[in-house]
């Protein structure tokens, strides 16, 4: 079975980036319990590097899941737990 990946892009400082985390932070331990498949949550400054700040500079907080983007801005708990539970199931 592969590793699953969440990568969460934030800065210093933002509000939204604290309530989305505490979101995702909470979902991943949902499914785990659930599916008892592994996650990795990655969390990652967009100011530390170069491409991420050109990428999402305006969009943070970020979501990806197993590198692909799933959310910005806002994170909405139901649909993440979807993509997870999916994910868990295809790899």
């Amino acid at each position: 079975m592969s590793g699953n990946t969440v990568t969460f892009v934030d800065r210093a400082g933002c509000h939204l980036c604290d309530e989305a985390k505490t979101t995702v932070t909470h979902v991943i331990d949902q499914v785990v319990q659930e599916t008892g498949h592994t996650w990795t949550l990655n969390v990652v400054d967009v100011d530390s590097d170069s491409e991420l700040l050109e990428r999402y500079d305006w969009e943070v907080p970020v979501v990806l899941v197993n590198g692909r983007q799933h959310s910005f801005h806002r994170v909405d708990a139901r649909r993440l737990k979807a993509s997870l539970i999916r994910a868990s199931n295809t790899n």
